[in-house]
């Protein structure tokens, strides 16, 4: 009888620890896979991968959640509204990663936002978090990462796939990252050096190992986005086309 009763509470014991072990796993699963952000506007087919290797087709309204690579066709263009109010398009053929989002508004030391452009590109405008730090925000490319400084940036990382993207000269965009900024500032920055654009201008960087360079405005790439992307539904705020020329379709 005793030595029935004492395997009954070692069992008891590894059934409440499994328990407990799978509520943990569970409970981190949960905070890992937080919503950051929403689909506001889509063209085309978009996926997300989560960090387990599933997906799932993205829609409009589809939620955005940390941890999640969204990934544009060739065809495709898609706009995420993130919690802070910031905003990225994305082009077709591209790939972000959202790294990490931290948004507390109570308790603004603690935000924290990284964004991973792997291939492609994109526009992005800064939100709350940028506004209230500016350290507090980071793109990260194959060649260099992006600082902010309260600002609306393009970029786009060419890697032997950018042959259909218009040039001011008509030539093919040369392999590396092209940044132009619209509104504020950018440092772009990798063990090369750094480099700080402002407003109306252009960058390149060719590669990891090569400083960030200026371009001149008459040979700056813009990544350019539809207005049908770009424009919020009525009565709410949209990305500014008429202060930017490279949200427009010329």
């Amino acid at each position: 009888m005793k030595h029935a009763i004492q395997t009954g509470y070692r069992t008891m014991g590894k059934f409440w620890r499994l328990l407990a072990l799978m509520l943990l796993l569970g409970w981190g699963s949960q905070a890992y896979a937080q919503m950051v952000g929403t689909v506001t506007n889509l063209s085309g087919v978009l996926t997300a991968r989560h960090p387990d290797g599933s997906t799932r087709i993205m829609s409009s309204k589809s939620e955005v959640l940390q941890g999640d690579t969204l990934i544009t066709q060739s065809n495709t263009y898609a706009r995420v509204k993130f919690m802070d109010n910031s905003e990225i398009v994305l082009r077709p053929a591209s790939e972000m990663v959202v790294k990490s989002f931290l948004y507390d508004a109570e308790k603004p030391e603690r935000n924290n936002v990284a964004i991973g452009l792997v291939k492609g590109g994109l526009r992005a405008v800064t939100g709350l978090i940028g506004k209230r730090n500016h350290d507090a925000v980071s793109f990260d490319t194959p060649t260099a990462t992006i600082g902010i400084r309260g600002t609306h940036f393009g970029a786009l990382f060419c890697q032997n796939d950018c042959g259909g993207v218009p040039t001011p000269n008509g030539s093919t965009p040369a392999n590396g990252l092209h940044v132009d900024v619209s509104q504020g500032a950018i440092v772009l920055s990798n063990p090369a050096g750094s480099q700080v654009f402002q407003s109306g201008q252009f960058g390149y960087v060719a590669n990891f190992n090569t400083p960030p360079m200026p371009v001149p405005a008459t040979q700056g790439l813009q990544v350019k986005m539809p207005q049908s992307i770009s424009k919020n539904a009525p009565g709410s705020k949209s990305i500014d086309a008429s202060k930017s020329v490279s949200c427009m379709v010329q």
